[in-house]
């Protein structure tokens, strides 16, 4: 196809692109009505055309394209390159290390296997609020944070010297999609002379951010990342897009946040789950370049697998506030002129299969939860959604708890307020030798040094249903946007002129998601407004959203089990799962940065803040919310510090050297890893050790497990605390590490021993075979001996009730087969990986659910297990409840093709009875990677082919 054509570029030089119009003028005239993001996926398509993994009928297919009725094509998807964050890069790194090792066995070089696309990783998710509510909480927390995690930073150390398109941006930088957003995407990239979009995949949910900016890119899992980095295009079926149309604009007093939140409820309502999500209209156009970013950020909670704004002049104008170059920024904006793709569509504009309204002025200040984020609760309403749920059932995601114990307080003794963690972890963390932890506290006080200095008067407080515990404002989704982080200084600023004071059992915190923050908070003197009410910068990274929200002082955790207590987190996060947050929390509300400001004042969610007060004056008189609000004009006036190009210019020039911390770490050199058999961090994967070369049923399977909907890729495997009495708590102690030392399970994500040991073991996940229990426990079936259980589970009939990962390594022993059944939604959340390597290697074989959530599906079939979905969802219901009963899944025997249909054979009290299945490989490549045993056998195949 002759699409080559060419353009001037910021240099004022000519550059070649494939270009759109040419394409258009070769029999497709219906081309510039295509969605804009089909289109830019389309270029890649046109520009990768090799006759094997790309061929020309693939242009044809997709240039095609159909709005109301997309088809069924596969489409192979070449991106411009990989970010990833270190929960999910180091298990990647790890992955890929071993596969030069694998190749290296087969007879091959080391170097075959290198990245082939540039790839960027951002540590991120390794800092813990440990310590909050100080001018000392960042020094500490990054001390501890390098000690704990030393082991892991030295393997990266290895990566970067190993492979040629690898690199880091190192701790205490920024969370990876902000990061993203501000510093590495470029709009235009190039090699050999040609042009295309920056578009990507990332092994975070949460890379749809960059949608804001006009990219093409979406979350993955590791496994799907690694193949993408290798040289395989990411293939998907043709997506449907669904258009929503914004119009008119934000009332006083509302905020991004509550407008995501807004569009989060909007589209999970709808359905857009596997869909491509395109706002256009004259409301998208008015939006901010942050606004749009924080909407896109939240695709994966509403679904989608993008939330996509076209690139336009304000793409340009925030390209430029940042500090791109003035080169950059005109090579974006004519290149995306020469593709007919520059500006935000207008209603009929371009076709999409749905089309949404959504009226920007009916939007009204709200949170979200207290268990999922698409459950929006309008403020006003806030207090009574909890009063309700405190009664309602666990099953229609209440608390379950009697009305008379809805008044309860439990009295609270604390030596120190609620951030300040008790003891020195400093001396309790191990991982390093004592010369590391010298060096790491080189001119710091330790934990303890500090708590001697800091004298505290002895706290008396009381805690009750609905007190708040955590107040945070983090995450990417809203610490990116300006105005909302603005709009929470001012709140702090007004708070503090009246007197108003934060209880001392909230434990407040910000993560800011990029230094720059700091320095627009420092610039107008609301960074120090928000420290006199204790929320001091904590670190630059994913803190209380990914789970690492620290301890809750043990005064505190003794109280709330006393009471029983429902207590609550509010932080300006996108993720509020059970258990996520914090293990003792039971109620997580999202919400935008100055609500956590004025939740954290009121100390409790049980109110409405529109009619009661948040406190009172120093005078005694009672503060409202309306009081401490910001007007946009104030906001406005303080916006102009936020978006300076010498300070993004300033603070991402020196990136590689910006922690000297980053600077004393240092790995093993060479092609390949040294791996050390006693590290409880990195071990070698065994996912190069089997094949499934041709698929055959699956006969006397037992069930693991059997869920209700909404299981998350956090329940299925946590990223959190790790249990002293589970599995991967025992075989830590046994390795040796102390309890203090445990780290996290997403910080232990390198080594398989303790992530399959961790897999199902979130404290909230519900196993239908042990009613009335949460945790990962199960009743085993089998003969051999199993360790009991660390809460008393009732045995069923014939059973043995214990861990999960204790049944399956007795059943695999005994050669029985394992199989997973779930409800709707069955891996929402997280792209984690980790959720399908664990399931793996339980040995499970199939996971059959009423429907998946996009990436998990995925993430199984690339570790070579089936995933299967009921023909008719109701037949769920039959087995639900049948712990006892044995399972073939037939059909599936031979050639497989891309969702066939299956039979489950279910035998049960003397019973047997047959429920058809449908097999969810979608494509003929998931087909091949299924059949390879996964896809990281697949593409070592392929490469050394």
């Amino acid at each position: 196809m002759d699409t080559l054509r060419t353009f001037t570029t910021g240099s004022g030089a000519e550059g070649k692109f494939h270009s759109l119009p040419a394409l258009a003028e070769q029999g497709f005239p219906n081309l510039s009505k295509l969605p804009v993001s089909i289109r830019i996926v389309l270029e890649s398509v046109l520009r990768c055309v090799d006759g094997r993994k790309v061929t020309e009928e693939d242009v044809k297919n997709l240039a095609n394209y159909d709005a109301k009725n997309p088809g069924d094509y596969e489409i192979p998807f070449t991106v411009a390159r990989i970010v990833l964050q270190d929960f999910t890069g180091v298990p990647l790194l790890v992955d890929v290390a071993a596969m030069r090792d694998a190749a290296v066995a087969r007879g091959a070089d080391a170097s075959k296997i290198e990245p082939l696309v540039p790839v960027d990783l951002v540590v991120d998710h390794s800092v813990q609020v440990d310590f909050a509510g100080s001018q000392m909480a960042l020094d500490r927390n990054m001390a501890i944070e390098f000690i704990r995690n030393r082991e892991r930073y030295e393997f990266l150390k290895w990566g970067q010297q190993a492979f040629d398109t690898f690199s880091v941006v190192p701790p205490g930088i920024g969370i990876v999609h902000q990061v993203n957003l501000e510093y590495l995407a470029k709009g235009v990239l190039s090699k050999d002379g040609v042009y295309y979009p920056d578009t990507l995949v990332g092994t975070d949910s949460h890379t749809t951010m960059i949608n804001g900016l006009g990219v093409v890119g979406w979350g993955v899992g590791g496994i799907e990342a690694e193949a993408g980095m290798l040289g395989q295009p990411v293939t998907f079926l043709v997506p449907e897009v669904v258009g929503v149309y914004l119009h008119g604009s934000l009332a006083e007093g509302v905020t991004a946040t509550d407008l995501t939140l807004r569009v989060t409820q909007m589209l999970r309502k709808h359905g857009v789950v596997g869909k491509f999500v395109e706002f256009f209209g004259p409301g998208a156009t008015a939006l901010s370049l942050p606004d749009r970013a924080t909407i896109a950020n939240m695709a994966p909670e509403y679904g989608a697998t993008m939330g996509f704004f076209p690139v336009d002049e304000e793409t340009i104008n925030y390209l430029r506030g940042t500090g791109r170059s003035e080169e950059l920024c005109t090579t974006v904006e004519n290149y995306y002129k020469a593709q007919g793709l520059f500006g935000i569509p207008d209603k009929g504009d371009c076709e999409y299969k749905d089309l949404l309204d959504l009226d920007l002025a009916t939007i009204v200040p709200a949170v979200a939860g207290p268990k999922r984020p698409q459950d929006r609760i309008d403020v006003p309403a806030l207090a009574d959604t909890f009063n309700s749920l405190f009664t309602a059932s666990t099953a229609d995601g209440g608390f379950g708890l009697s009305a008379e114990k809805r008044d309860i307080t439990v009295p609270v003794e604390m030596p120190e307020p609620a951030g300040y963690a008790v003891g020195s972890l400093l001396e309790n963390v191990d991982h390093g030798a004592e010369r590391d932890k010298n060096e790491m506290t080189t001119n710091r006080p330790t934990p303890d040094t500090v708590l001697a200095k800091e004298a505290f008067e002895p706290i008396s407080t009381s805690l009750r249903h609905g007190s708040v515990l955590i107040a945070a404002i983090t995450s990417c989704t809203n610490t990116s946007n300006p105005s909302v982080m603005l709009a929470a200084g001012l709140v702090a600023k007004k708070a503090n002129e009246l007197g108003l004071t934060v209880a001392p059992f909230v434990k407040t915190s910000l993560g800011p998601g990029s230094r720059v923050v700091t320095d627009y908070l420092e610039a107008t003197g609301l960074q120090t407004e928000l420290d006199k009410l204790g929320f001091e910068t904590v670190g630059y990274g994913c803190t209380t959203c990914i789970g690492n929200s620290g301890p809750l002082h043990p005064a505190i955790e003794g109280a709330i089990k006393e009471g029983d207590l429902v207590c609550a987190s509010v932080l300006s996060g996108n993720r509020n799962f059970e258990a996520r947050v914090h293990g003792s929390i039971k109620a997580n509300f999202l919400m935008s940065p100055p609500l956590v400001v004025a939740y954290a004042l009121a100390g409790r969610v049980d109110l409405d803040l529109t009619t009661e007060p948040l406190g009172n004056d120093k005078d005694g008189n009672p503060v409202f919310l309306k009081d401490l609000w910001p007007s946009q004009a104030e906001i406005k006036a303080q916006l102009e510090t936020a978006l300076k190009p010498a300070v993004y210019q300033k603070l991402y020039g020196n990136v590689d050297t910006a922690n000297p911390k980053w600077g004393e770490i240092h790995g093993t050199t060479g092609d390949t890893y040294t791996w050390d058999e006693k590290s409880t961090y990195v071990q070698s994967p065994p996912f190069f050790e089997t094949k499934i070369g041709e698929s055959t049923d699956i006969l006397g399977a037992r069930a693991l497990g059997i869920f209700g909907d909404s299981v998350t890729t956090d329940h299925i495997s946590p990223a959190g605390a790790i249990k002293p009495t589970s599995p991967a708590g025992k075989y830590l102690l046994e390795h040796g590490v102390d309890r203090a030392s445990f780290n996290s399970y997403g910080a232990r994500r390198g080594n398989d021993r303790v992530m399959t040991r961790g897999t199902f073991a979130n404290v909230r996940i519900k196993n239908l075979m042990c009613p009335g229990v949460e945790g990962g426990y199960t009743q085993f079936y089998g003969t051999s001996e199993v360790a009991a259980p660390d809460t008393e589970i009732a045995a069923a009939a014939g059973a043995k009730p214990t861990f999960i990962y204790d049944a399956s390594m007795a059943y695999q022993a005994e050669g029985t087969s394992l199989i997973i059944i779930g409800g709707e939604d069955y891996g929402m959340g997280s792209s984690r990986d980790w959720a399908a390597k664990g399931t793996r290697l339980l040995g499970v074989s199939a996971v059959i659910t009423k429907s998946f959530e996009r990436i998990h599906r995925s993430n199984l079939i690339g570790m070579g297990v089936l995933p299967l979905n009921f023909v008719d969802k109701t037949d769920y219901d039959k087995l639900k409840g049948l712990t006892d009963a044995t399972f073939d899944i037939t059909g599936i025997a031979g050639e497989l093709k891309p969702m066939q249909s299956a039979t489950l054979v279910v035998k049960s009290a003397g019973e047997t009875f047959e429920i058809p299945l449908k097999v969810r490989l979608d494509t003929p490549a998931e087909v091949d990677y299924y059949n390879a045993g996964g896809i990281l056998p697949y593409v070592l195949d392929q490469i050394l082919a």
